[in-house]
């Protein structure tokens, strides 16, 4: 095996490349998305002069920057003047009149994944790649390695820090699009490579293609999940470390216990007893994302009684399985919007809540992939008790499509009814359960309008 520690320790002969200007101004065009929220945050931290644009409406994303005191602006041409130097978000063409008036008063622009790239030059950089699971592993490395060592993150739920002389930038990187083929990362975590993004993707080779290029790109070590039979197949030119549960898994969790508190399990490197590790998380997939925490921090040489003491305090990412309680209804907000999403989603709260009768709400996101994906759709949802279905939420790049979510509602069998925003009623037959309102779109305001039904009606029976 190659001593990954030694390696992580070698001077980096790019990072000279990546020192950012402290004249200008780093204007953000889509500021309030998740990853340019979570940069623009980074960058301030670093020291930088930050400032953006978006949409009026309220975004989840924008008290983070709100509290950094960064300044958020209405899309106007007339924010873009001279001593600038552009942030261009994902969603956003030439065409866009921000972009357009940079372009014409000759000011730099990058792309949000070429900003990202600068900063991965500066440290030893560990990038979370995967169709799915990457938000979550993405904030559990950052926050145990942030209580090791002082860590820079960008995690996809608009969270983002900046440290002076890190040890470590973690962050989320992304296929859509291939937006990481720009990345050239010290190590790679790999959660799993499935189909999604069918607007984009032409199927699962393709996406698998665009994985191969981000390996052939990482410097130092891939860590995958060993399970996936795309993954297993990776070729590239640095160590591949696959964990698991299985035999054949470099990393391995074993004697796995999960519990209404969370989950415990051994974890072995070979032959070698690493030691039992608890945390306070639920379902099957939150072992296997702490595993490649585990394994990552075990090649850098971080000891392993620190990394229990960090898994012990994690308390989720914003928009995964987060919690609250409203009069009897337990409800959770999740960010799920790929039935493998829905399954690991539904299987955390059947692990929490095993007594109680689990509801699903779940917003469909995209016409192209509620098409692409309709029985396997309706198969993970059925995992709940009861399903209730929105209206499909369109994109930017997709405004409409030859499939409604009545069309989704008649393959499941566990109901199907599509709820309007003016009724949320039929929420109300159920008691003492849990409530899972799931999708990437704008699912939330159908959870607020639920919420206020019911303390309503807990007001009026007090």
């Amino acid at each position: 095996m190659v001593n990954l520690a030694m390696v992580a320790n070698m001077i980096n002969s790019n990072k000279g490349d990546a020192i950012m200007d402290k004249e200008t101004t780093y204007f953000f065009v889509g500021i309030k998305g998740t990853g340019m929220s979570s940069l623009a945050l980074l960058l301030h931290d670093k020291g930088l002069k930050v400032t953006g644009s978006d949409i009026d409406k309220y975004t989840f994303t924008q008290r983070g920057l709100e509290q950094a005191g960064i300044k958020i602006l209405p899309f106007d041409e007339k924010n873009i003047h001279s001593g600038l130097t552009i942030v261009q978000g994902n969603a956003f063409d030439q065409d866009h009149p921000e972009i357009k008036k940079a372009h014409e008063l000759g000011l730099q622009i990058f792309s949000y994944p070429a900003m990202v790239e600068k900063v991965i030059r500066e440290t030893t950089s560990i990038g979370i790649a995967g169709s799915h699971g990457k938000t979550s592993t993405t904030g559990l490395l950052a926050h145990v390695l942030s209580g090791i060592a002082p860590t820079s993150y960008l995690v996809g739920d608009g969270s983002g820090k900046g440290v002076p002389a890190a040890r470590f930038f973690v962050f989320e990187a992304d296929e859509y699009r291939r937006h990481f083929v720009a990345y050239h990362p010290d190590y790679v975590i790999m959660t799993n490579i499935d189909f999604d993004h069918p607007d984009y993707f032409t199927g699962i080779e393709d996406v698998f293609d665009a994985f191969m290029t981000l390996a052939s790109q990482t410097k130092k070590a891939i860590f995958a999940w060993g399970e996936d039979k795309y993954l297993r197949n990776l070729k590239a030119s640095v160590p591949v470390h696959y964990y698991g549960t299985k035999e054949n898994d470099e990393f391995r969790a074993s004697n796995i216990k999960r519990t209404t508190q969370g989950s415990t399990f051994d974890v072995y490197r070979e032959e070698e007893f690493l030691g039992n590790y608890k945390i306070p998380l639920f379902g099957e997939h939150n072992v296997l994302n702490s595993l490649a925490v585990i394994a990552v921090s075990y090649c850098e040489q971080v000891p392993q009684e620190e990394i229990k003491r960090e898994l012990l305090s994690f308390k989720g990412v914003k928009r995964r399985f987060t919690e609250k309680k409203v009069a009897d209804m337990t409800i959770i907000d999740d960010y799920a919007h790929h039935p493998s999403e829905i399954k690991a989603t539904l299987d955390a709260a059947r692990q929490k809540y095993p007594k109680k009768e689990i509801i699903a709400v779940f917003q469909p996101h995209t016409f192209s992939r509620t098409i692409a994906l309709m029985d396997e759709f309706a198969e993970s949802l059925n995992l709940a008790d009861k399903v209730f279905l929105t209206d499909i939420f369109s994109s930017i790049r997709e405004h409409n499509g030859s499939v409604s979510s009545n069309d989704l509602g008649s393959k499941i069998t566990k109901g199907g009814e599509v709820l309007k925003l003016d009724n949320m009623s039929p929420l109300l037959d159920f008691h003492d359960a849990v409530v899972v309102f799931m999708g990437a779109g704008d699912i939330q305001k159908y959870e607020y309008a639920y919420e206020r039904l019911l303390s309503n009606l807990s007001l009026k029976n007090n």
